[in-house]
């Protein structure tokens, strides 16, 4: 199972804001998707050393001039900056990202053999 870091742990790097994401598994991978809308695929950079995935980058301001009439601003902008402890049946050499609308996904498939086995208990 995924573990992600608490805030102490998560903010060796200074993040603006914190993307929100989803965590799935079946039986072949873990899929992660974290929302990052406005943010270019080569503004995200995603690392995996020592069992910890790492999902970072930054979302650029926009430049807001006096004529453009802002009453509210609420988007967040700046570095984000996510880690997640992978567990040891993750296959980190065939980690795939790709970002698509706005919404990043990383598939880490899991090792060979390391399915889960139902084991029957006897009585």
């Amino acid at each position: 199972m995924f573990s992600i870091f608490d805030e102490d742990e998560a903010n060796i790097a200074t993040a603006s804001w914190t993307p929100s994401v989803d965590i799935t598994e079946n039986d072949d991978n873990f899929t992660l998707m974290a929302d990052i809308p406005g943010v270019d695929p080569k503004d995200i950079e995603v690392t995996m050393e020592n069992g910890v995935l790492t999902v970072k980058g930054e979302r650029k301001t926009e430049e807001k001039t006096e004529k453009d009439n802002y009453r509210r601003v609420e988007r967040q902008y700046g570095m984000f900056y996510r880690r997640f402890a992978l567990p040891e049946t993750a296959n980190a050499d065939k980690i795939d990202a790709r970002s698509d609308k706005g919404v990043l996904k990383v598939v880490i498939p899991k090792k060979e053999g390391s399915h889960a086995r139902h084991i029957q208990v006897k009585h």
